[in-house]
């Protein structure tokens, strides 16, 4: 269960509508799996999304440069933090160093 300010941040964002309620088994196969991602990469690509002007940095998806226009830096990063600590399938498999 999300804190009441986190989970207030969710419900402004509609965020399960797309993601799923668990954040790991969104809607669409091509809408990413967050639960469980690196915090700091999502605050990264959530504010990439608010960027306008900039192919080099900014993010190109209309919807959801729409959701994230509405929220502060420090709110998505909140987020993303609480995104991030969620169990998720994302796991870091590892290479032979040799191929």
């Amino acid at each position: 269960e999300a804190p009441a300010h986190v989970a207030e941040l969710l419900k402004k964002g509609a965020c399960v509508s797309c993601h799923g309620s668990n954040f790991s088994k969104p809607i669409d196969a091509s809408y990413p799996k967050l639960a469980g991602q690196f915090p700091d990469y999502l605050t990264v690509a959530l504010k990439a999304y608010k960027t306008e002007g900039n192919p080099l940095v900014g993010r190109n998806n209309a919807i959801m440069a729409g959701q994230v226009k509405q929220f502060s830096p420090a709110e998505l990063k909140t987020l993303a933090a609480y995104i991030g600590s969620l169990p998720g399938e994302l796991r870091t498999v590892p290479q032979s160093k040799f191929r």
